[in-house]
């Protein structure tokens, strides 16, 4: 944030800090607003407190007494003001208060001064080494012995987002005072400056209407409520910086300096045919598909060009009839409802688990490009190097085979468990080249994505058709396997599938695959001058709480998982990072079983608070009940 115009300092003793700052801020623009509680001839009885305030409104600040900063939406002189920075030096609720009357004052004091704090502003509080119950205190003190001072921002939807030591040599004037209520100073040393900034709020799920051509047939559907703010992000849109595009960038950098590379520019849809899955990728479990059904069919409908499918391959319609395409990237939503059942394996439609359906659609449509690189952009392919490396001749151009990578990146459904690092949702990079098979194109490849990747965690273990990628602690990150090229035995297909999101932790070191998809706009400030790879990530959400709730209910005969984690996910927002079934119990004598779970609330995005996390659970709750048909005990 730039240097602060307007500057709020609650809680002042004897202003010598707020004199201090006046002495030392050059900027004659800059304003200062001076508070304190008690009424100004109480205040001016501590030592140097009147010679303070004639230097605070000697360099044009303003001094105000009487001002509870627990209540300054209240006060009628801050009436209209909102302030860049608010400044609490060591609160103390005064005398001999203990951690618990602490912590409410900062409670009360946060709720309090978001009500004069601008949108970009800033919240410094000081504290005492050990108070904040942080890691950054050293020695850190017990969590319930501590003022929890993270735990007590986000209850304002504050986000504790920097840390750094309180440099009291830098106010030379400053005398801090209010040691249990007397002209005493706290212990400075060591002590802690707080820098909090607002958090941006949550968005409740929505339902979004798709029309998609899926093989020359227009069908409507829902996305379902817990993917809606997955879709049309657009990270590997032409000029983006996301973390998503700039490991898809670096990946096929590093691969087009030994092989020629073509990424389709084709628009393809999310839905495919069930049928498509069990020819193409019988290693995906169907049980983590989405299964949709259709709202309607246009059984008239007419197979489509290309030039058609281009422009009608993904369509958004609201409730009016208004229509959207993809170039947009902004979705209109209906009202989220989900009366009728989107799952059950009787659908004859998915969400795609992977693009490899689609990309042998895409290959036999383009079998001309296989046979001749020369017209990959009449075909809608995008070159990523124009000539075949000479250093890999072997491996190069040989009857009648190149070492060409076709690629395809979008995102992939997956309804899996609720897992820190299982991904109900990721982009998927997916490369095919036809090779010679005496050249050991796996060995190769295996060889180049190990140089690529290796130096950021990732291990390459042999598998049976060939190569599994492995990190700690996310686990799989991408394959390589091979398969016949047609007929001739000579040539072999080698295809690997790469998950974009879990790469882009790696390389830029991020805590939570979640951020990939933060609306907060410091993310992509933070990716704005395209960072290298190794480039460590900033997180502008420090040290965010984890709570623990547990919920139990009595189920019917037809209990489904598969529902109750996608409930989970809409209800709690995403923060939900871990379910762990704790206890079952089957009735003896009715048909109904009880289910108890472990729900861990997380969130490295947004403030989340105690009293947030309570209230998505209980929204989850009412879900269950409602949508489930759940007895929650």
């Amino acid at each position: 944030m730039p240097p602060s115009r307007t500057m709020l300092l609650v809680g002042e003793g004897n202003f010598s800090f707020s004199a201090s700052m006046s002495q030392i801020s050059p900027d004659t623009e800059s304003s200062i607003t001076a508070t304190c509680l008690q009424q100004q001839d109480e205040a001016l009885r501590h030592e140097g407190a009147a010679s303070n305030v004639q230097i605070i409104k000697d360099t044009g600040g303003t001094v105000l007494f009487g001002v509870d900063c627990t209540k300054l939406g209240e006060c009628a002189s801050l009436q209209g003001r909102v302030f860049d920075r608010v400044v609490f030096n060591f609160p103390h609720r005064g005398r001999k208060s203990g951690v618990k009357k602490n912590r409410e004052l900062l409670k009360n004091f946060f709720l309090s001064c978001v009500q004069v704090l601008a949108e970009d502003g800033e919240v410094h509080v000081s504290l005492c080494n050990g108070q904040g119950g942080t890691p950054a205190d050293q020695p850190r003190r017990e969590w319930h012995n501590s003022w929890q001072v993270a735990a007590m921002a986000a209850e304002a939807h504050l986000i504790l987002s920097d840390i750094h030591p309180f440099e009291s040599e830098k106010y030379q004037s400053y005398k801090c005072t209010g040691y249990r209520s007397q002209d005493k100073g706290f212990h400075v040393a060591k002590a802690l400056l707080h820098v909090f900034t607002r958090s941006p709020p949550y968005v409740s799920a929505q339902t979004l209407k798709v029309e998609e051509a899926v093989e020359g047939e227009k069908i409507q559907y829902n996305i379902p409520a817990e993917l809606s703010d997955y879709i049309f992000r657009g990270f590997l849109c032409s000029g983006s910086v996301h973390p998503v595009r700039l490991a898809q960038d670096f990946l096929l950098k590093g691969l087009a300096e030994k092989w020629s590379v073509a990424m389709t520019t084709e628009s393809i849809p999310f839905l495919i045919k069930a049928k498509r899955l069990q020819t193409c990728c019988r290693d995906i479990d169907s049980s983590h598909c989405y299964w949709i059904h259709p709202l309607q069919k246009d059984l008239d409908s007419d197979i489509r060009t290309p030039a058609d499918k281009e422009k009608d391959q993904l369509t958004l319609s609201d409730t009016q009839g208004r229509t959207d395409t993809p170039d947009t990237l902004v979705a209109r939503v209906c009202a989220c409802s989900l009366d009728e059942d989107a799952e059950g394996e009787s659908s004859v439609y998915i969400l795609r688990p992977s693009l490899l359906p689609q990309m042998e659609e895409l290959l036999t449509q383009k079998e001309k490009l296989i046979n001749n690189a020369g017209s990959q952009r009449e075909a809608g392919w995008n070159s990523k190097s124009v000539e075949v490396n000479k250093e890999e001749e072997p491996c190069g151009i040989r009857n009648g085979v190149t070492s060409l990578l076709f690629g395809i990146s979008g995102l992939v459904f997956r309804s899996v468990p609720v897992n820190i690092w299982a991904l109900p949702v990721f982009h998927e990079l997916l490369l095919r080249g036809v090779f010679p098979s005496d050249c050991e194109p796996i060995k190769l490849l295996g060889q180049r994505l190990k140089k690529l990747l290796a130096p950021h965690g990732v291990s390459l273990i042999t598998a049976q058709g060939g190569l599994r990628l492995i990190a700690q602690p996310m686990g799989l990150v991408g394959r390589v396997f091979s398969s016949k090229a047609s007929d001739d035995i000579s040539n072999v297909s080698i295809t690997f599938s790469l998950n974009l999101d879990l790469l882009a932790v790696l390389l830029f070191s991020l805590p939570d695959w979640r951020l990939l998809w933060s609306h907060d706009p410091r993310l992509l400030k933070q990716f704005g001058p395209r960072p290298s790879p190794g480039t460590s990530f900033h997180p502008f959400s420090l040290f965010p709480e984890h709570f623990s709730f547990d919920i139990s209910f009595w189920t019917g005969p037809t209990w489904e998982e598969k529902k109750f984690r996608a409930v989970v996910r809409e209800a709690s927002h995403g923060t939900v990072e871990q379910v762990k079934l704790v206890d079952t119990f089957s009735h003896p004598d009715l048909s109904q079983t009880s289910y108890c779970y472990r729900l861990i609330y997380h969130s490295h995005t947004h403030a989340l608070s105690h009293t947030q996390a309570l209230q998505f659970h209980k929204h989850l709750e009412s879900l269950l009940s409602s949508r489930l048909q759940v007895t929650i005990r």
